[in-house]
């Protein structure tokens, strides 16, 4: 099944994507976190959703030949310009053979996949390709990161889906399904995403929420405007910390 196109438009964000995110310190963190989860006898890894490469270039160590996928061709471009050999396609269908890599890892892609099945189809296509004892390593829990206890959190905790796309029980049950059992997991912490409300109360108007928060009994502009009135509106609140983990094909 292809995966929805995204209420962001990558191609046109591809340039100023990364600024927004939390640059190469948060993307730092999250390849180190993701080799720290593969196998010493990993020697090809697929990055799914590789974006603008910021991370996959930096999913480097001896022997490791590293590729990305994504299906936005702005971002494809750019993951290119920083050397990562990147291909156009969907991580629900992969141009890749059966039982051929080593390794599969996807980082901030499975909260974004809110169509029914499709998270289910990317871990099935992860279990294609992998080799037995290849493993696939992904973010989960990824909005939920982001609930650091803050007077953000008590305003949106209302509006929160209780069916993310990426919660871990959902994902292990999609891999068990797919032939692969959990491994192991770490955490990293998300490097400048401190979030305030001000940048929340935009975020939200523009759409980059919809994988978390749903306004309930009220519009999302009146769920802004509560945003807004909180104290130090430019004030980022605490960094979050990301869940990462590992599956094995049996």
């Amino acid at each position: 099944m292809p995966i929805p196109r995204p209420l962001l438009d990558y191609d046109a964000e591809a340039e100023a994507y990364d600024a927004t995110r939390g640059g190469t310190p948060r993307a730092g963190a999250a390849a180190a976190a993701v080799l720290g989860l593969l196998p010493a006898h990993a020697r090809t890894l697929l990055d799914l959703g590789c974006g603008t490469g910021i991370v996959t270039s930096r999913l480097t160590r001896p022997g490791l030949r590293v590729l990305g996928a994504d299906t936005s061709q702005g971002m494809a471009a750019m993951a290119a310009r920083r050397g990562v050999p990147a291909v156009l396609a969907s991580a629900t269908r992969l141009p890749v053979r059966p039982g051929s890599l080593d390794a599969v890892s996807a980082v901030w892609l499975l909260h974004l996949l809110r169509e029914p099945g499709a998270v289910e189809a990317v871990l099935a296509e992860a279990g294609r390709v992998l080799r037995p004892g290849g493993v696939f390593v992904t973010t989960v829990d990824k909005d939920a990161a982001h609930d650091v206890g803050s007077d953000i959190d008590a305003v949106l905790a209302p509006h929160l889906t209780d069916r993310p796309a990426d919660s871990s029980d959902r994902v292990a049950a999609y891999a068990a399904g797919a032939g692969l059992r959990p491994a192991a997991e770490t955490r990293f912490t998300g490097h400048g995403q401190g979030r305030t409300p001000r940048g929340c109360a935009e975020a939200l108007l523009a759409g980059q929420y919809a994988s978390r928060v749903s306004p309930r009994g009220i519009t999302p502009r009146e769920l802004a405007s509560r945003l807004e009135l909180l104290p130090g509106p430019d004030v980022p609140r605490a960094e979050p910390t990301y869940r990462v983990r590992s599956f094995v094909r049996a």
